[in-house]
């Protein structure tokens, strides 16, 4: 019997929804955070819902509900009240002053809200060098405006925060050993030097896609909401030995492997990190050279826990991190994972919701086959098009575009021979040099809009 070391962190849950029609969907957001503060070892004393039209600008809840929440916490014996929205530098600083405590006293109340935790949970999972900078760069970027007042407890980045032997306390924590001062002009020169070491590693990571890119290898990547599957689906597909936690975020570094396809076609499949409602636009904007992948890939497999209560909110906040990063009309193919755990009238309404889903369980290898021939399929389908003039003496290059993709007409120009392709976008790509134009694929049909769009 394995032990566990018990929660360095009790915390109670607030959160705000518009009505009390909403208590259901507000109730699930709660659940979320509380696997987000598990994850980050917290244990869950109490939570509070409130329904009120718009978040009161002062303290989120109110005065008067604010005091009820941290006597109760008080009561209870909570380190930290841990909020389900992001709240301004001023919520922040106003609802540290109902606590009535020193920000940075040992035995301070914390404030956190959502973006803070998720933060956290980061931090503890960024393992590569890029990783931790990354966090580190989001972390940062979130600090700033919360120096003055609220900002004491955020500054203790990477320092004891109070953690005692077992390290920082929620909130608190970062990648690295560095501690950031209250010091403008100490954080815009460690901001300055995270952003040329991740531009330095950005370099790397270009010369190592070229490479790939190279091979002429079209690229897949596994997009989904965190704790999906995903990692699992790698590993069943490749034997990649990825470690799969049941831990929200487990998965921050990119992990590629190599895959055969049915018709014998070589593909790369890459693991990416998993998203979440509500994802700070700090980490989206700090991630975004790794995703850079995701809006290069030729396919998106888009992997939704179909046990969850409605795959559609995990769905459109897949969709919307997407948009975000540029990767919205990259074609996609949806792979409804954990299928056994539904019950026939659960699998059949789902089936009848979204007809073009492919329904597996990564962990059994349950209908892993039939989702590596729909992938074939819509690789087949998401093919682009592009015109090439290829000089005469660079007949190497006119063998490798019939090797690796459809020449659909090849005529003698007087500067060498202009060649029409069809290929997935990572082979079309390797001969960019050459290309005179280009035609994306037509959207496809994904069936992974939310029901009734």
């Amino acid at each position: 019997m394995t032990t566990t070391e018990a929660p360095s962190e009790r915390v109670v849950l607030v959160g705000v929804v518009r009505s009390q029609a909403q208590l259901d969907e507000g109730n699930e957001s709660l659940d979320e955070l509380a696997q987000l503060a598990a994850t980050a070892g917290a244990e869950i004393v109490d939570r509070f819902i409130q329904a009120r039209p718009t978040p009161d600008p002062a303290t989120y809840v109110g005065k008067g509900k604010a005091m009820e929440i941290v006597e109760q916490a008080r009561k209870l014996k909570a380190t930290a009240i841990v909020f389900d929205d992001e709240l301004a530098p001023s919520q922040g600083r106003n609802l540290e002053d109902v606590a009535g405590v020193n920000p940075l006293a040992p035995d301070a109340l914390k404030i956190i809200d959502r973006t803070g935790l998720i933060l956290d949970v980061f931090a503890q999972h960024a393992h590569s060098a890029e990783g931790k900078l990354q966090v580190e760069l989001a972390q940062i970027n979130y600090m700033v405006p919360r120096l003055r007042g609220w900002g004491e407890v955020m500054s203790r980045i990477g320092g004891s925060g109070g953690g005692g032997a077992s390290g920082p306390s929620l909130g608190t924590r970062g990648p690295g050993e560095t501690k950031l001062e209250i010091d403008r002009r100490a954080i815009a020169r460690r901001l300055k030097k995270v952003k040329e070491e991740l531009k330095e590693v950005d370099r790397t990571r270009q010369v190592k896609n070229r490479q790939r890119e190279r091979t002429g290898l079209p690229s897949i990547s596994l997009v989904g909401y965190t704790n999906a599957g995903k990692s699992t689906l790698l590993n069943a597909f490749t034997d990649a030995g990825v470690l799969v936690q049941n831990k929200l975020f487990s998965t921050l570094d990119p992990v590629s492997r190599k895959l055969e396809l049915p018709d014998g076609r070589p593909v790369v499949l890459t693991d990416t990190v998993g998203f979440v409602k509500k994802l700070p636009h700090q980490l989206v904007e700090a991630f975004k050279s790794t995703l850079e992948q995701t809006i290069h890939a030729d396919l998106l497999l888009h992997v939704i826990d179909a046990s969850q209560t409605d795959p559609n909110d995990h769905i459109e906040a897949v969709n919307q991190v997407l948009g975000q990063i540029g990767a919205g009309n990259v074609p996609r193919l949806l792979a409804m994972n954990q299928a056994d755990k539904l019950d026939a009238d659960a699998l059949a309404g789902l089936k009848n919701q979204f007809p073009d889903a492919l329904f597996i369980s990564a962990l059994r290898g349950q209908g892993l086959g039939e989702l590596l021939e729909a992938v074939s399929q819509a690789l087949s389908a998401s093919q682009a098009v592009a015109e090439y003039l290829v000089p005469f003496d660079r007949g190497d290059i006119r063998s490798q575009m019939h090797d690796l993709g459809e020449v659909i007409q090849e005529s003698g120009a007087e500067d060498g021979w202009r060649l029409t392709v069809k290929a997935p976008r990572s082979v079309l790509g390797r001969f960019g040099d050459f290309a005179v134009s280009f035609t994306p694929p037509e959207p496809q049909e994904n069936g992974d809009k939310p029901a009734g769009e």
